[in-house]
């Protein structure tokens, strides 16, 4: 198991994923006067979690691993719920401090639907890549939200939490990119 996850890159994800939430944190903690981390910074801490847990989603010699013996559609289906899990501890923790990272739906629904769409890119264009989509996509989505029924679908991510369009594209994206990167892994490189 240990050298999976280090084959897979995952101290390393864990520590810069954790320690870019950190540095947010503290920056909100010290520079900002209210209490409750706005829309677009708690926006941008999930992307930038999900983008470098990104990195994790294929291993150095994707061959080898296909080969291998072991069941890996329950294995990649577990990896991408240990991220999820990891974002929600990390970004909830900050609830009971003086810099809040919420509500817990905004954070659940950006984090499960923004992991869902890397997995899908990382089946199409490999894990190397799978992070590009996502942040674009997002940081356009955060800085100009729209409140029009489709324009909520294409901002999903700058929603405000009660928004049910987000919720159901957030949901379509986590449910399409678990069944679709647990079954097929990542895309292969040339």
């Amino acid at each position: 198991m240990t050298l999976h996850l280090r084959a897979r890159r995952v101290p390393l994800a864990l520590a810069a994923s954790v320690g870019g939430a950190a540095l947010i944190w503290a920056l909100w903690l010290t520079l900002a006067k209210e209490r409750d981390a706005i829309l677009l910074i708690v926006v941008l801490t999930i992307v930038l979690m999900v983008s470098v847990l990104s990195t994790t989603l294929a291993a150095p010699d994707e061959d080898l691993e296909r080969t291998a013996s072991l069941r890996w559609p329950w294995r990649r289906a577990l990896h991408l719920l240990a991220a999820l899990a990891l974002v929600l501890v990390v970004l909830l923790a900050t609830v009971p401090t003086d810099a809040r990272f919420g509500p817990a739906a905004l954070v659940l629904r950006d984090t499960a639907g923004l992991l869902g769409l890397t997995a899908l890119c990382a089946s199409v264009v490999g894990a190397a890549r799978a992070w590009f989509l996502p942040l674009g996509w997002t940081v356009v989505a955060a800085l100009f939200p729209q409140s029009s029924t489709w324009g909520a679908l294409a901002t999903w991510q700058g929603q405000p939490h009660t928004s049910r369009p987000a919720a159901v594209v957030a949901a379509v994206l986590a449910v399409a990119g678990l069944l679709t990167y647990a079954f097929l892994g990542s895309a292969r490189r040339d």
